[in-house]
């Protein structure tokens, strides 16, 4: 007697498995910090041989990218002022470098890329370029406007993780908006 059911091809279900690496990414990030969190070491925590990593990710650099992006997903770009908006999106972005691992991550990924072209392409088109584009739109910003809204946010939040070994408080977070809406809030070109 045969079955109609098509036999379930060798090997691990490939469902989740991104998911699956992208949480053993940021747990070994945390707990190991980001140079020592080797790929082999991720494909360990993941579960998965560190081949199945290398077929979806080339590097460590693109696989901590992707992670970002799956950490971070989509900008809430939420208010219903320019105010608002910007607010919202600084509370977000410092929220999320907050979380476990995902801080470590974004600054060792960024310090690898200096000094690496190909990673820090992968960094500005992969992960940068969706959410300067977001904010273009929304902001009514140009492109060179919103780069530097980023680089301040980001670039404030990540040196004092560097700094601290921790986020920035709530009350520094909110000295941060006020100090990023003094000079963007006026509108497009203004300051």
């Amino acid at each position: 007697m045969t079955s109609n059911t098509p036999a379930r091809p060798p090997g691990r279900p490939r469902t989740g498995v991104n998911a699956v690496v992208f949480a053993a990414t940021l747990s070994t990030v945390h707990e190991l910090g980001y140079a020592r969190a080797t790929v082999e070491r991720i494909a360990a925590a993941a579960g998965v041989a560190k081949s199945t990593v290398y077929r979806r990710w080339p590097s460590k650099g693109a696989l901590i990218v992707d992670c970002l992006l799956d950490a971070f997903g989509p900008a809430p770009l939420e208010g219903t002022s320019r105010a608002e908006l910007m607010s919202s999106t600084i509370r977000w972005i410092a929220a999320k470098i907050a979380e476990p691992g995902v801080g470590d991550a974004f600054a060792g990924v960024f310090s690898d890329a200096v000094s690496d072209p190909a990673l820090r392409e992968i960094l500005s088109t992969r992960l940068q370029d969706p959410y300067r584009l977001a904010l273009q739109d929304a902001l009514g910003e140009p492109e060179n406007r919103v780069l530097f809204f980023i680089d301040v946010v980001v670039g404030v939040l990540l040196h004092r993780m560097g700094m601290t070994g921790g986020p920035m408080v709530d009350a520094d977070v909110t000295a941060l908006v006020e100090m990023v809406l003094a000079h963007f809030a006026d509108g497009p070109g203004q300051a």
